[in-house]
């Protein structure tokens, strides 16, 4: 059952990442107009530097393809991680509304992390 449950939230949580990545590129979803000022001011940071919203996008969209196929998994969750960082943490320390959701999709990558631990020992070896 475990694993079911794993591969599902595996699909969803690749899907929330690619609409994510594919958003930076194609700009479909507009931000709500009530975002917390200090949230806008480093939307507009990221922003200032030109490469580093495609790169996160891409990233987000590889990361979410990869992260559905069960096979690539522990790469795809290697390749958001970094991304996932800076989720959280702007979640803690800038707008905590969404800190719950962030929450939640942080323990489903941790979950796809653990389970794939021993994809990830011959790299800390």
């Amino acid at each position: 059952m475990k694993p079911k449950i794993l591969a599902v939230l595996s699909v969803a949580f690749g899907l929330l990442l690619i609409n994510g990545g594919l958003n930076k590129f194609f700009n479909y979803m507009p931000a709500p107009d009530d975002l917390p000022r200090e949230l806008l001011n480093d939307f507009n940071a990221l922003t200032e530097i030109s490469w580093l919203m495609p790169l996160i996008g891409f990233a987000e969209t590889l990361g979410g393809v990869l992260i559905i196929l069960p096979k690539t998994r522990a790469l795809g969750a290697l390749i958001v991680f970094p991304v996932m960082v800076g989720v959280l943490l702007t979640h803690i320390f800038v707008d905590t509304s969404g800190l719950p959701i962030a929450i939640l999709i942080w323990l489903v990558l941790l979950w796809i992390i653990f389970d794939n631990r021993e994809k990830y020992l011959p790299i800390i070896k």
